[in-house]
């Protein structure tokens, strides 16, 4: 699907998918995704805004992960782009138009295109997770 549907193909691109999913495994262990929860059960007009902001958070936890693989030379040339590709690829704004034809922010619920390659590169470029905090300022 990510190659065929997407437009994203590569096996970083693969990679990018997965360790977004650790990041979630992450955010678990240190009881992020539990105060995520309990913020959006509090304020249900917020659900969505917080939930991007979880969902950016591991995107750049999958962008750690990527400058570490880069630090074992693990990566080849081209890996990168596949994974911010792949980013760009699942934003809430692509996704959205490309079903209905229009655009609706208020019902993100992972980020815009734009918003998800930012995320992924900054722990990419950073390497390092405390970047990653996604819930401080705007």
């Amino acid at each position: 699907d990510l190659a065929e549907r997407f437009g994203a193909p590569g096996d970083f691109a693969e990679a990018y998918v997965l360790a977004h999913e650790v990041g979630h495994h992450v955010q678990n262990l240190l009881g992020t995704n539990a105060e995520v929860s309990r913020a959006q059960s509090q304020r249900p007009d917020l659900a969505n805004a917080l939930s991007v902001r979880l969902e950016l958070q591991a995107d750049c936890y999958a962008g750690v992960w990527g400058a570490r693989a880069a630090a074992d030379g693990r990566l080849e040339r081209g890996d990168l782009e596949e994974g911010l590709t792949a980013a760009a690829a699942v934003g809430d704004d692509r996704l959205q138009r490309e079903a209905t034809g229009r655009v609706h922010p208020e019902s993100f619920t992972h980020g815009s295109s734009a918003e998800r390659v930012r995320w992924f590169r900054r722990g990419f470029d950073g390497g390092d997770p405390a970047t990653c905090d996604t819930f401080a300022g705007s």
